[in-house]
Protein backbone atom coordinates (compact mmCIF):
# COMPACT_ATOMS: atom_id res chain seq x y z
CA UNK A 1 0.00 0.00 0.00
CA UNK A 2 1.56 3.61 -0.85
CA UNK A 3 1.98 5.59 1.92
CA UNK A 4 0.02 8.73 1.50
CA UNK A 5 1.08 12.44 1.54
CA UNK A 6 -0.80 13.62 4.01
CA UNK A 7 1.64 14.97 7.27
CA UNK A 8 1.53 13.31 10.68
CA UNK A 9 0.02 15.46 12.71
CA UNK A 10 2.57 17.16 15.39
CA UNK A 11 1.01 15.88 18.49
CA UNK A 12 -0.25 12.25 19.89
CA UNK A 13 -3.06 13.03 22.71
CA UNK A 14 -3.35 9.45 25.13
CA UNK A 15 -5.56 9.70 27.57
CA UNK A 16 -6.09 6.53 28.96
CA UNK A 17 -4.34 5.66 32.64
CA UNK A 18 -0.98 4.04 32.94
CA UNK A 19 -1.20 0.96 35.10
CA UNK A 20 -4.78 0.16 34.90
CA UNK A 21 -7.33 -1.72 32.54
CA UNK A 22 -10.59 0.07 31.88
CA UNK A 23 -13.43 -0.43 30.32
CA UNK A 24 -16.46 0.81 27.53
CA UNK A 25 -19.38 -0.15 26.05
CA UNK A 26 -21.02 0.66 22.85
CA UNK A 27 -24.50 1.94 23.98
CA UNK A 28 -27.98 -0.15 22.69
CA UNK A 29 -30.90 1.68 21.40
CA UNK A 30 -29.40 4.12 19.08
CA UNK A 31 -28.31 2.03 16.71
CA UNK A 32 -30.19 -1.36 16.61
CA UNK A 33 -28.38 -3.83 13.46
CA UNK A 34 -29.59 -7.07 13.74
CA UNK A 35 -26.30 -8.29 14.26
CA UNK A 36 -26.10 -7.40 17.55
CA UNK A 37 -29.23 -5.07 18.94
CA UNK A 38 -31.70 -7.08 21.64
CA UNK A 39 -35.32 -7.57 21.04
CA UNK A 40 -36.41 -5.00 23.81
CA UNK A 41 -34.39 -2.30 22.38
CA UNK A 42 -37.26 -1.64 19.37
CA UNK A 43 -39.87 0.06 21.62
CA UNK A 44 -37.01 1.73 24.04
CA UNK A 45 -35.62 5.23 23.76
CA UNK A 46 -33.97 7.89 25.47
CA UNK A 47 -34.99 7.40 28.54
CA UNK A 48 -33.63 4.24 28.73
CA UNK A 49 -30.50 5.53 27.13
CA UNK A 50 -29.60 7.42 30.01
CA UNK A 51 -30.20 5.22 32.18
CA UNK A 52 -27.48 3.12 30.80
CA UNK A 53 -25.31 5.42 30.14
CA UNK A 54 -26.00 6.34 33.66
CA UNK A 55 -25.01 2.65 35.33
CA UNK A 56 -22.23 2.80 33.41
CA UNK A 57 -20.89 5.97 34.79
CA UNK A 58 -21.75 4.47 38.10
CA UNK A 59 -20.11 1.48 37.52
CA UNK A 60 -16.56 3.08 36.58
CA UNK A 61 -16.81 2.68 32.70
CA UNK A 62 -13.91 4.86 30.70
CA UNK A 63 -16.64 5.35 28.14
CA UNK A 64 -19.65 4.98 26.43
CA UNK A 65 -20.06 4.86 22.37
CA UNK A 66 -22.48 5.72 19.64
CA UNK A 67 -22.65 4.36 16.33
CA UNK A 68 -22.75 6.41 13.46
CA UNK A 69 -24.68 5.81 9.87
CA UNK A 70 -26.26 8.51 7.97
CA UNK A 71 -28.94 6.24 6.29
CA UNK A 72 -29.22 2.51 5.46
CA UNK A 73 -30.50 1.29 2.00
CA UNK A 74 -33.22 -1.38 1.44
CA UNK A 75 -30.45 -4.17 0.46
CA UNK A 76 -29.01 -3.97 3.59
CA UNK A 77 -32.13 -2.53 6.15
CA UNK A 78 -32.87 -6.55 6.62
CA UNK A 79 -29.61 -6.70 8.27
CA UNK A 80 -28.89 -3.45 9.61
CA UNK A 81 -31.92 -1.88 10.43
CA UNK A 82 -32.52 1.44 9.14
CA UNK A 83 -32.65 2.71 13.35
CA UNK A 84 -29.37 4.70 13.72
CA UNK A 85 -29.30 8.22 15.76
CA UNK A 86 -27.61 10.43 14.51
CA UNK A 87 -24.16 10.45 16.60
CA UNK A 88 -23.30 13.84 17.39
CA UNK A 89 -26.72 14.73 18.23
CA UNK A 90 -26.75 11.73 20.24
CA UNK A 91 -23.55 12.49 22.18
CA UNK A 92 -24.61 15.97 22.87
CA UNK A 93 -27.79 14.52 24.67
CA UNK A 94 -25.37 12.36 26.61
CA UNK A 95 -23.38 14.66 27.82
CA UNK A 96 -26.38 16.63 29.24
CA UNK A 97 -27.20 13.37 31.45
CA UNK A 98 -23.66 12.59 32.33
CA UNK A 99 -20.90 14.08 33.83
CA UNK A 100 -17.69 12.36 34.03
CA UNK A 101 -17.79 9.13 31.72
CA UNK A 102 -16.44 9.76 28.03
CA UNK A 103 -18.15 10.08 25.36
CA UNK A 104 -17.16 8.31 21.93
CA UNK A 105 -18.46 8.08 18.42
CA UNK A 106 -17.89 4.62 17.53
CA UNK A 107 -17.43 4.81 14.81
CA UNK A 108 -17.79 8.65 13.06
CA UNK A 109 -17.31 7.92 8.96
CA UNK A 110 -15.38 11.17 8.78
CA UNK A 111 -14.95 10.94 5.27
CA UNK A 112 -18.75 11.96 4.49
CA UNK A 113 -18.29 14.86 5.76
CA UNK A 114 -16.40 18.39 5.39
CA UNK A 115 -13.52 18.17 8.33
CA UNK A 116 -13.88 21.59 9.27
CA UNK A 117 -17.72 20.83 9.85
CA UNK A 118 -16.43 17.15 12.09
CA UNK A 119 -14.12 19.79 13.96
CA UNK A 120 -17.00 21.54 15.09
CA UNK A 121 -19.25 19.15 16.23
CA UNK A 122 -16.80 17.42 18.09
CA UNK A 123 -15.10 20.97 19.76
CA UNK A 124 -18.35 21.55 20.09
CA UNK A 125 -19.43 18.08 22.35
CA UNK A 126 -16.14 18.78 23.83
CA UNK A 127 -17.44 22.20 25.68
CA UNK A 128 -20.97 20.55 26.37
CA UNK A 129 -19.55 17.70 28.24
CA UNK A 130 -16.56 19.34 29.94
CA UNK A 131 -14.01 18.17 27.93
CA UNK A 132 -14.83 14.79 27.40
CA UNK A 133 -15.25 13.69 24.01
CA UNK A 134 -12.81 10.89 22.19
CA UNK A 135 -13.60 11.29 18.01
CA UNK A 136 -13.52 7.40 16.96
CA UNK A 137 -13.45 7.31 13.07
CA UNK A 138 -13.26 4.87 10.38
CA UNK A 139 -13.70 4.44 6.61
CA UNK A 140 -17.15 3.16 6.67
CA UNK A 141 -18.27 0.67 4.57
CA UNK A 142 -22.06 1.29 2.73
CA UNK A 143 -21.16 2.23 -0.76
CA UNK A 144 -24.44 4.08 -1.21
CA UNK A 145 -23.46 6.56 1.94
CA UNK A 146 -20.60 7.75 -0.55
CA UNK A 147 -22.80 7.80 -3.64
CA UNK A 148 -24.86 10.64 -2.10
CA UNK A 149 -22.26 11.99 0.46
CA UNK A 150 -18.79 11.53 -0.05
CA UNK A 151 -15.78 10.47 -2.43
CA UNK A 152 -15.69 7.45 -4.66
CA UNK A 153 -16.18 4.57 -2.42
CA UNK A 154 -12.89 2.95 -3.66
CA UNK A 155 -11.04 6.39 -2.62
CA UNK A 156 -12.89 6.48 1.06
CA UNK A 157 -9.05 5.27 2.67
CA UNK A 158 -6.87 8.05 1.18
CA UNK A 159 -9.46 10.40 1.99
CA UNK A 160 -10.09 9.39 5.68
CA UNK A 161 -6.32 10.02 5.82
CA UNK A 162 -6.59 13.35 4.63
CA UNK A 163 -9.60 14.10 6.56
CA UNK A 164 -7.99 12.99 10.31
CA UNK A 165 -5.04 15.29 9.41
CA UNK A 166 -7.40 18.22 8.40
CA UNK A 167 -9.78 17.28 11.49
CA UNK A 168 -6.67 17.43 14.08
CA UNK A 169 -5.69 20.52 12.43
CA UNK A 170 -9.54 22.11 13.24
CA UNK A 171 -8.96 20.73 16.72
CA UNK A 172 -5.77 22.42 17.71
CA UNK A 173 -6.57 26.18 15.41
CA UNK A 174 -8.98 28.47 15.05
CA UNK A 175 -7.84 29.42 11.57
CA UNK A 176 -6.73 25.98 10.40
CA UNK A 177 -4.57 25.22 7.35
CA UNK A 178 -6.22 22.48 5.30
CA UNK A 179 -4.12 21.27 2.18
CA UNK A 180 -4.82 18.21 0.26
CA UNK A 181 -6.69 17.01 -2.89
CA UNK A 182 -10.17 16.87 -1.52
CA UNK A 183 -9.86 20.35 0.89
CA UNK A 184 -8.15 23.43 0.66
CA UNK A 185 -8.60 25.94 3.31
CA UNK A 186 -7.17 29.04 5.38
CA UNK A 187 -8.46 31.97 7.56
CA UNK A 188 -11.72 30.19 7.92
CA UNK A 189 -12.41 30.60 12.04
CA UNK A 190 -14.21 28.13 14.37
CA UNK A 191 -15.10 28.23 17.93
CA UNK A 192 -15.79 27.36 20.32
CA UNK A 193 -12.45 26.00 20.96
CA UNK A 194 -12.53 21.93 22.86
CA UNK A 195 -11.62 21.77 26.42
CA UNK A 196 -9.09 19.59 26.16
CA UNK A 197 -5.85 20.75 25.05
CA UNK A 198 -4.43 20.20 22.21
CA UNK A 199 -7.42 18.76 21.36
CA UNK A 200 -9.47 15.92 22.05
CA UNK A 201 -7.96 12.16 21.61
CA UNK A 202 -8.98 10.69 17.71
CA UNK A 203 -8.98 6.98 17.74
CA UNK A 204 -9.53 5.12 14.69
CA UNK A 205 -11.35 1.77 13.90
CA UNK A 206 -10.64 -1.47 11.99
CA UNK A 207 -8.51 -4.61 11.76
CA UNK A 208 -7.19 -4.39 7.92
CA UNK A 209 -4.04 -3.94 6.84
CA UNK A 210 -5.02 -0.61 5.72
CA UNK A 211 -6.91 0.50 8.53
CA UNK A 212 -3.43 -0.71 10.91
CA UNK A 213 -1.80 1.44 8.77
CA UNK A 214 -4.26 4.42 8.93
CA UNK A 215 -4.24 4.04 13.19
CA UNK A 216 -0.22 3.96 13.08
CA UNK A 217 0.32 6.85 11.09
CA UNK A 218 -2.52 9.31 11.75
CA UNK A 219 -4.11 8.45 15.21
CA UNK A 220 -3.66 8.16 19.01
CA UNK A 221 -6.02 5.12 19.71
CA UNK A 222 -7.28 1.92 18.25
CA UNK A 223 -10.52 0.69 18.12
CA UNK A 224 -10.30 -2.87 16.96
CA UNK A 225 -13.33 -4.86 15.27
CA UNK A 226 -12.20 -8.26 15.85
CA UNK A 227 -13.20 -10.43 19.12
CA UNK A 228 -10.83 -11.23 21.41
CA UNK A 229 -6.60 -10.15 22.24
CA UNK A 230 -5.16 -11.04 18.47
CA UNK A 231 -1.88 -10.53 19.60
CA UNK A 232 -1.14 -11.07 15.54
CA UNK A 233 -2.74 -7.64 14.96
CA UNK A 234 -1.25 -6.08 17.82
CA UNK A 235 2.00 -6.89 16.59
CA UNK A 236 1.74 -5.54 13.44
CA UNK A 237 -0.23 -2.56 14.52
CA UNK A 238 3.27 -1.90 16.77
CA UNK A 239 5.44 -2.63 14.06
CA UNK A 240 3.54 0.25 11.41
CA UNK A 241 3.26 2.59 14.57
CA UNK A 242 7.65 2.52 14.48
CA UNK A 243 7.60 2.92 11.15
CA UNK A 244 5.86 5.70 11.09
CA UNK A 245 6.18 7.13 14.44
CA UNK A 246 9.16 5.59 16.11
CA UNK A 247 8.49 5.67 20.22
CA UNK A 248 4.64 7.68 19.69
CA UNK A 249 2.01 6.39 22.32
CA UNK A 250 -0.81 4.71 21.77
CA UNK A 251 -4.40 3.77 23.19
CA UNK A 252 -5.12 0.16 22.44
CA UNK A 253 -8.60 -0.56 22.62
CA UNK A 254 -9.86 -4.79 22.87
CA UNK A 255 -13.25 -6.28 21.90
CA UNK A 256 -14.96 -9.00 24.08
CA UNK A 257 -17.11 -11.84 23.68
CA UNK A 258 -20.54 -11.15 25.06
CA UNK A 259 -20.17 -11.75 28.88
CA UNK A 260 -22.51 -12.34 32.08
CA UNK A 261 -21.46 -12.25 35.07
CA UNK A 262 -22.80 -14.94 37.45
CA UNK A 263 -24.67 -18.18 36.75
CA UNK A 264 -26.62 -18.87 33.57
CA UNK A 265 -30.12 -17.02 33.62
CA UNK A 266 -33.21 -19.19 33.27
CA UNK A 267 -34.93 -19.39 30.29
CA UNK A 268 -33.04 -17.15 28.64
CA UNK A 269 -31.06 -18.50 25.39
CA UNK A 270 -27.94 -16.39 25.25
CA UNK A 271 -25.80 -15.68 22.47
CA UNK A 272 -23.23 -18.44 20.98
CA UNK A 273 -19.72 -17.55 22.83
CA UNK A 274 -20.99 -15.84 25.29
CA UNK A 275 -18.48 -16.09 28.27
CA UNK A 276 -20.42 -17.23 31.47
CA UNK A 277 -18.80 -17.17 34.59
CA UNK A 278 -17.90 -15.99 38.36
CA UNK A 279 -15.94 -12.65 38.83
CA UNK A 280 -12.96 -14.32 38.63
CA UNK A 281 -13.18 -16.06 35.92
CA UNK A 282 -14.58 -13.36 33.19
CA UNK A 283 -11.25 -11.25 35.44
CA UNK A 284 -8.98 -14.47 34.02
CA UNK A 285 -10.23 -13.99 30.87
CA UNK A 286 -9.91 -9.87 30.81
CA UNK A 287 -6.05 -10.41 31.69
CA UNK A 288 -5.41 -11.91 28.42
CA UNK A 289 -6.30 -8.57 27.08
CA UNK A 290 -4.01 -6.80 29.63
CA UNK A 291 -1.05 -8.94 29.01
CA UNK A 292 -1.61 -8.40 25.57
CA UNK A 293 -1.03 -4.98 26.20
CA UNK A 294 -4.23 -3.44 25.88
CA UNK A 295 -5.50 -0.92 28.18
CA UNK A 296 -9.16 -0.31 27.27
CA UNK A 297 -11.57 -3.12 26.69
CA UNK A 298 -15.07 -2.88 25.08
CA UNK A 299 -17.31 -5.59 27.09
CA UNK A 300 -20.82 -6.00 25.83
CA UNK A 301 -23.55 -8.11 27.83
CA UNK A 302 -26.65 -9.84 26.17
CA UNK A 303 -29.63 -8.84 28.12
CA UNK A 304 -33.78 -9.26 28.06
CA UNK A 305 -34.48 -5.66 29.24
CA UNK A 306 -32.70 -2.54 29.90
CA UNK A 307 -33.12 -3.09 33.87
CA UNK A 308 -31.30 -6.67 32.76
CA UNK A 309 -28.37 -4.64 31.19
CA UNK A 310 -28.13 -1.92 33.98
CA UNK A 311 -28.06 -5.34 36.23
CA UNK A 312 -24.85 -6.62 34.60
CA UNK A 313 -23.30 -3.44 33.98
CA UNK A 314 -23.67 -3.05 37.83
CA UNK A 315 -22.17 -5.96 38.57
CA UNK A 316 -19.13 -5.87 36.36
CA UNK A 317 -18.44 -2.82 37.56
CA UNK A 318 -18.18 -3.85 41.33
CA UNK A 319 -17.65 -7.51 41.23
CA UNK A 320 -15.44 -7.79 37.77
CA UNK A 321 -13.00 -4.65 36.73
CA UNK A 322 -11.35 -4.71 40.62
CA UNK A 323 -9.90 -7.90 39.94
CA UNK A 324 -8.25 -7.31 36.67
CA UNK A 325 -5.73 -5.31 37.38
CA UNK A 326 -4.81 -6.82 41.36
Amino acid sequence: MAVTPFPVPDDVVTVLPAGRTVYGIQLPIQSQSTIYAQAWEADAGPDELATIAQACEAAGFFYVGVCDHTFIPERLAGAMSTVWYDTIATLGYLAGVTSSIRLLSHIYVLALRHPLRAAKEFATVDVLSGGRVICGVGAGHVNEEFDQMGPEFEHRGTATDEAMVALALGLVHEFPNLTGPRWEASGLGLKPRPVQLPRPPIWTGGSSPAALRRTARYADGWLPQSLGPNTELLAQLRRFRDEYREGAPLDIGGLTEFLWVGDAPAGFDLPAGTRVGTPDELAGYLRTFKEAGVGQIQVRFPSRSADELCDQITRFGAEVAPLVDD
